[in-house]
């Protein structure tokens, strides 16, 4: 503290001219009154100073003559050396340090010794020689040591999260997604966009994913809800006038989980006035470069390619493609329907797909028993009716258990169409549209996974647009939004909305990286007329539309231009550019998939005295296997 106040008493007697810089190095370099520099800062052109280090012990080693301790910090790590002639105390101090014990060292930076030096490690050339070390803080033996590499399971990490956030992977990662965000941050920036928050606490509108509600304890019986994304908020914005917003904004879902979805989501939100859907995906087309360039240094070509809905499904059996590798769906419903191979006949004369994938090469790395393996696994997780496969010999024929089912010409006809040669693998699904699309889409990400298909280092991004306005809910027995009911149909598709609302085609797209879905935007609704009977089609009536979504209806109507926008998804661009499998791996403090963090132990118990103040009574549920 003396050092400050001295330093600050200098800044003033000198109006700042020649100590500003020194204070504002040390703040901007991450040293302080308690170190003179980082883990990671040190070099040989160091040699011979005398230097401050704190950090974590990382590792200890007595070797009888000398203690040495790897000190690591965010930075990188420093080797210290505890050893004569040095001070005896700094040396009994060393042996007595601990994994993760927090010192502080003063020492020489020194050469060292040439057999010892680690090219690899930024510091690897020097050490410092310990004159006096300070413990700061003792640790406990830790549950997991954070260098280790063989790594507890995921539980253990997420119970003891600050351990976790101190390995060198967790902290690359939220480096990543520090210099993410920034990066978008400052793109939006440099295209006039303004940053504008918008409430946490604002209306439940149920339609789509539930909402987190929050209970007002000065409006009696009355909710927050917790936004599920700024949607009604940003087109607020876009009638005030705001024609350039962003955001980066939290986001609240109570959902099912994945690996890939969490209950509190972090999204760049943005919308734009006067614009079409070039403008939108335009406009993320360059933030695309951006990143791609300086966050990967890969240079991606524009335009992103683009494909519709429909032609993805057809293609591809997902909305969000993989596109690093080949491997098509190819219909052949109609030569099933020349086949006495009973399953084929009867799903194509019912109305069923008969439709298959051509894996190159694919004989040599799937048995018959994992044939049978991927069979299974069609059955379980894509209630598919079965599996059934050729296989393409040296000759040129087509061998499989179902052969004899079908006559030459056919086959003859199935091999051409499917492009096969000698070595491939031929692989069909027979049942509905949708599970043939969801079976073959599955089976090609595995295949494609498991037999190297592509570059993981490989980044690929595209379009996928024209999605149906409306898909419809068998459970509700209505049509449901497939974006959210503010999505604004194609103009020519307009008179479907009365006419054929399956057929209706919205002005969405979706931006997609490696197969999976990195963000969302579509053209809204700035017609009040045409928002009414969009409402109307979801089952939403007048009173009711006016009750959830009057005030975005009432500003509607006073001068709201043409707009549209996109949320990218924080989490997923930083799973995606990181190659990481889950996305709690690049949250700081996520939550499992039961929607519970296991370090604080959220959600809990509340005490009866809240309860009460919030006029709410809390029922215990009928104890199941599940609620013990």
């Amino acid at each position: 503290m003396a050092n400050w106040l001295a330093s600050a008493r200098l800044l003033a007697r000198t109006g700042g001219r020649q100590h500003r810089f020194s204070i504002t190095h040390q703040l901007h370099s991450g040293v302080s009154v308690l170190r003179t520099q980082t883990c990671g800062a040190l070099r040989a052109s160091n040699i011979g100073e005398k230097v401050t280090l704190c950090g974590w012990v990382d590792s200890v080693r007595d070797h009888g003559g000398g203690v040495f301790i790897d000190l690591r910090d965010r930075y990188g790590k420093t080797q210290v050396v505890a050893a004569p002639p040095g001070s005896e105390a700094a040396i009994e101090a060393a042996k007595k340090a601990r994994a993760e014990d927090v010192l502080q060292i003063q020492g020489v930076v020194a050469a060292r010794p040439a057999e010892t030096v680690k090219p690899k490690l930024a510091t690897g050339e020097i050490e410092v020689r310990c004159e006096s070390l300070k413990v700061l803080n003792r640790s406990k033996t830790p549950p997991f040591q954070p260098g280790q590499t063989d790594l507890p399971g995921e539980d253990l990490r997420l119970k003891h999260r600050y351990l976790d956030l101190r390995r060198e992977p967790m902290l690359r990662t939220l480096e990543l997604r520090s210099r993410i965000v920034k990066g978008m941050r400052d793109y939006f920036e440099a295209n006039d966009f303004i940053d504008i928050e918008t409430p946490i606490l604002g209306r439940s509108t149920p339609e789509g994913a539930r909402d987190y509600l929050v209970p007002s304890r000065v409006h009696r019986c009355s909710f927050y809800a917790l936004p599920q994304s700024p949607q009604l908020y940003k087109q607020i914005l876009m009638v005030a006038g705001y024609d350039r917003y962003v955001q980066v904004a939290r986001c609240f879902r109570d959902e099912d989980l994945r690996a890939d979805r969490q209950p509190e989501f972090t999204q760049l939100d943005m919308e734009m006035s006067f614009v079409e859907m070039d403008d939108v995906v335009g406009m993320i087309d360059g933030l695309v470069v951006k990143l791609a360039k300086d966050i990967l240094g890969l240079e991606v070509s524009l335009p992103l390619p683009r494909m519709t809905y429909d032609e993805a499904m057809r293609r591809f059996g997902h909305d969000a493609p993989d596109l690093r590798f080949g491997m098509e769906l190819v219909d052949c419903t109609d030569l099933a329907k020349q086949t006495e191979f009973r399953v084929f006949r009867e799903t194509a004369d019912g109305g069923g797909f008969v439709r298959g994938i051509r894996v190159p090469n694919g004989t040599s790395t799937y048995s018959r028993r994992g044939l049978d393996s991927l069979t299974d696994w069609v059955r379980q997780d894509f209630c598919a009716r079965g599996l059934a496969w050729f296989r393409i010999e040296e000759d040129g024929t087509l061998f499989s258990p179902i052969a004899k089912n079908f006559e030459q010409p056919v086959l003859d006809a199935i091999k051409e169409r499917m492009g096969a040669e000698p070595g491939d693998l031929l692989l069909f699904i027979a049942d509905s549209w949708e599970v043939s699309c969801k079976a073959l889409a599955g089976l090609r990400k595995r295949i494609g996974a498991e037999m190297k298909m592509y570059d993981p280092a490989e980044m690929n991004f595209s379009w996928v647009t024209e999605f149906p306005m409306f898909e419809w809910d068998d459970e509700e027995h209505r049509w449901v939004a497939m974006h959210h009911p503010f999505t604004a149909p194609r103009p020519q598709d307009l008179e479907l909305l009365d006419s054929d609302p399956k057929a209706c085609r919205a002005i969405a797209y979706d931006l997609v990286i490696n197969g999976s879905e990195a963000g969302g935007g579509t053209i809204r609704i700035h017609d009040s007329e045409i928002q009414s009977k969009v409402f109307g089609l979801l089952g939403i009536d007048e009173q009711t539309a006016k009750d959830r979504f009057g005030f975005l209806l009432d500003a509607l109507q006073f001068g709201a231009p043409p707009h549209g926008g996109i949320a990218l998804g924080i989490d997923r661009f930083v799973m995606l550019f990181g190659k990481l499998d889950s996305i709690r791996d690049c949250i700081a403090f996520p939550k499992t998939q039961r929607a519970t963090d296991l370090m604080t132990g959220a959600p809990n118990l509340v005490d009866g005295r809240q309860l009460n103040e919030l006029n709410i009574a809390v029922t215990a549920p009928p104890k199941t296997e599940n609620n013990e």
